[in-house]
C-alpha cells in the first residue's frame, strides 16, 4: 500500500521524478502527475483505467503560471477566477503548445483551476510545472475524500499520498467555458450556478455528454459504487424493493427503523454538509452488506443541482 504522510518534500521529489501520487484538494482527492509530460499524464490514465478521450484538469499554483499555458484569457473568465480562485472553479481556457495533447484529449482548451487547499497550494508552489490531477479513483467509481479512500482502491498502484484531513467541499469543481461571449457551465460542482452568474451573468448548464466529453467529468455513467443505486421516493423504493437488503441514502429525513444501513445527507437539511458527506456515505454504503442502495434527489438549489447530478449519474433510473 501506498505511504501516507503530510511531507510536501517528500511529494515533491516523486513528482520530480516523473511519478504519480494522491493528492488532497478542497473538493475530492487528486491522482496527480506532471501535467506537461505526456509520459507521466499516460500513466495516470493507465493508474485510473481512464479513457483518453476524458480530458484532465490542471492544477496551478497562481494566474501567472496558468497565463504561460493559454493563448487568451476572456474576461469574464478573469472576473470568475479572481473572485473564485483558489477555489471549487474550473475554467475551460484556448490553450498553448506547452500542453501535450493527450492532458486535454486533444482538444483546443485546456481545463484549469487553483485548488484552495494549504498543504496542495505549498506543494503546487514549490513546482515548476502544473499538475494533471483527475479524482484519485478507478475510472467511474465513487470519488474519495479522504487519503485513506485512495489507499483503499489505488495504494497498490501509487508511492505516496500527501495526507490533507477530509476534504471539506466533498464534490468536484464547476467547469465553466466561454463560447463568444456566453458563460457555459459543463459540469455542475462545489461552486454553485448562483454564486457563477452573480459575478458575469447568466450561465448556461450544459447537460453532461455520453460520449466525447467537451470538459472533464461529464460522462453519462459516473461517480457510481459497485452496488445498484437507484434514485425516487425512498418510501415507495422500501416497499418495492422489501424482500432485498437494502441500504438508504436520504436528504434529510431518518429511514433507520426501516433499514440498519442508513445514512441522512444533512439532518438539518444544509447543502454544504449534503455535499461534504455526498461520496463519503455512497462508499460506506457500497462497502457494507446490502444488495441495493435506495437514495432521493435533494432539492434543486444551489449545491443541491451539482448533488442530484452525482446521484443520476450513479444510479440506473
Amino acid at each position: 500500500m501506498a505511504i501516507i504522510d503530510k511531507s510536501i518534500t517528500k511529494a515533491k521529489q516523486i513528482l520530480d521524478r516523473n511519478g504519480v501520487i494522491g493528492l488532497p484538494t478542497e473538493t475530492v482527492y487528486g491522482l496527480a502527475g506532471n501535467a506537461l509530460k505526456a509520459t507521466v499524464v499516460a500513466e495516470i490514465f493507465n493508474i485510473k483505467s481512464r479513457p483518453q478521450f476524458d480530458p484532465l484538469i490542471l492544477h496551478c499554483a497562481s494566474l501567472t503560471q496558468l497565463e504561460e499555458l493559454i493563448t487568451d484569457f476572456p474576461a469574464k473568465a478573469m472576473q470568475l477566477a479572481k473572485v473564485f480562485w483558489p477555489g471549487p472553479l474550473t475554467l475551460l481556457l484556448p490553450r498553448n503548445n506547452k500542453i501535450p495533447d493527450i492532458t486535454c484529449s486533444g482538444l483546443e482548451r485546456a481545463a484549469f483551476r487553483i485548488p484552495n487547499h494549504p498543504l496542495t497550494l505549498n506543494l503546487l508552489k514549490s513546482l515548476d510545472y502544473p499538475l494533471a490531477a483527475p479524482s484519485a479513483n478507478p475510472f467511474g467509481y465513487i470519488s474519495p475524500t479522504s487519503a485513506q479512500h485512495v489507499n483503499k482502491q489505488l495504494g497498490d498502484k501509487i508511492p505516496f499520498i500527501l495526507e490533507g484531513q477530509i476534504s471539506t467541499v466533498g464534490i468536484e469543481s464547476t467547469i465553466v467555458g466561454f463560447e463568444d461571449d456566453e458563460v457555459v457551465i459543463y459540469r455542475l460542482g462545489g461552486l454553485e450556478v448562483e454564486a457563477i452568474e452573480k459575478i458575469v451573468g447568466p450561465a448556461k448548464v450544459m447537460p453532461h455528454s455520453s460520449s466525447s466529453p467537451e470538459a472533464p467529468g461529464m460522462l453519462k455513467s459516473h461517480y457510481a459504487p459497485g452496488k445498484t443505486v437507484i434514485c425516487g421516493n425512498i418510501s415507495e423504493l422500501i416497499n418495492e424493493h422489501k424482500n432485498k437488503k437494502i441500504g438508504v441514502l436520504s436528504f434529510s429525513d431518518d429511514y433507520s427503523q426501516q433499514s440498519a444501513f442508513s445514512f441522512q445527507l444533512s439532518k438539518e437539511g444544509n447543502m454544504y454538509e449534503a455535499a461534504s458527506n455526498l461520496f463519503s456515505f455512497l462508499r460506506k454504503l457500497d462497502s457494507s452488506k446490502v444488495d441495493i442502495i435506495l437514495t432521493e434527489l435533494v432539492p434543486e438549489e444551489g449545491l443541491g443541482l451539482a448533488i442530484n447530478d452525482r446521484l443520476k449519474r450513479a444510479s440506473v433510473n
